[in-house]
């Protein structure tokens, strides 16, 4: 198995990035930057799981909002 050191989603499980995003924006502010129902209405980790990993443009954005968020956190 190759080692990924420039990537920063290398090993990082989708429920950690949900998890995260999650407690640090909460659900309100997920879901007015990333216009998807699992985290408008009824939003939970297990529902956003379900969609994310059958949709992946939606997955894209919220990898894209995760690593925007480690830059922001890393100062």
């Amino acid at each position: 198995m190759s080692t990924q050191p420039n990537n920063p989603l290398h090993g990082v499980k989708l429920e950690q990035i949900i998890t995260e995003l999650q407690a640090h924006y909460g659900w309100e502010y997920m879901g007015y930057q990333i216009k998807i129902r699992c985290f408008t209405e009824n939003p939970s980790v297990k529902s956003s799981l379900k969609f994310l990993r059958r949709t992946p443009w939606a997955r894209t954005k919220v990898e894209t909002m995760y690593l925007d968020y480690l830059k922001k956190n890393k100062n």
